[in-house]
This record gives structure tokens, sequence and C-alpha cells, in this order.
């Protein structure tokens, strides 16, 4: 039996600050109750691009401008197999360059949203799959 691949659209937002956005997991969610970058599922026929922003809206209500392809990340958690499509959306720090994201990012299905410095990433927990984006953002 083969098992199927859940295509899934993640953002990394950074702000002017350059705090990166995260979400927690629900605890009724498969990973719950650990931290991620937020996404989700990209449905049959849509752009991963697509699915980014509407997930962003439907999810944090911060709707993404522009974003640029970071990394794709395929992992096998046993009971449920993933695609990571990860990208990265930059904010300025200048005022006078184009905004890449708008909204003010918060838990539109009452999970709770935080923007964390780069150097705390160590202190949250996130699924396995996640952590080569962690890995990936040091670079940065």
């Amino acid at each position: 039996m083969s098992v199927k691949v859940v295509n899934v659209a993640v953002g990394v937002l950074i702000n002017e600050a350059g705090q990166v956005l995260l979400s927690k997991r629900g605890d009724d969610q498969h990973q719950g109750g650990l931290w991620e970058f937020p996404g989700g599922k990209v449905e049959a026929g849509e752009a991963v691009f697509d699915a980014l922003v509407r997930e962003f809206i439907e999810e944090v209500g911060v709707h993404i401008l522009s974003a640029e392809p970071l990394l794709q990340i395929q992992h096998d958690y046993g009971d449920k197999c993933v695609l990571l499509d990860v990208w990265l959306s930059r904010q300025p720090s200048m005022a006078s360059e184009a905004r890449v994201f708008e909204g003010k990012a918060h838990g539109k299905e009452d999970q709770q949203v935080l923007w964390v410095d780069m150097s705390s990433l160590d202190h949250y927990e996130f699924p396995e799959a996640n952590t080569s984006i962690v890995t990936r953002l040091r670079s940065l």
C-alpha cells in the first residue's frame, strides 16, 4: 500500500524587525501542540503560491503579496508523509521599498500566533519536518 504524500505550502514571514511568524498547532491536529511556520494543504490543481496566499488569509489574516521559494522538504512521520513547499516573504527594512505582506497576524482559528526573534527559535518545539527550515533560517 502506497502512502499518499500531502503537499503543504509553508510560509516563512520575516517582519521589518527580523522576527519570524510562528503559529501553534491545535492539540487535536497532527503534530498537535507544536509550533510551526504557518501554511496548509495545496488543493488539487492549485498553484503552490496561490495555496500559500489562501492559507495565510484564512489562518492568520495576512495577505502575502510576494514570496520566493526557499526549500522543499519531504518527511515521513510514519502515519503521514508530507512534502513541505517552503516560501520566504521578507519585509524590507526601508519604508521606501514595496511591502511583501500586509495585515496584522492573528489566530483566526483560535491558535496562538507569535513574532519571534530568529535567535529564539531553539526555545520552540517544532514538528520534525520543520527542523530543516530552522536550520536554513540560521544561514539567511
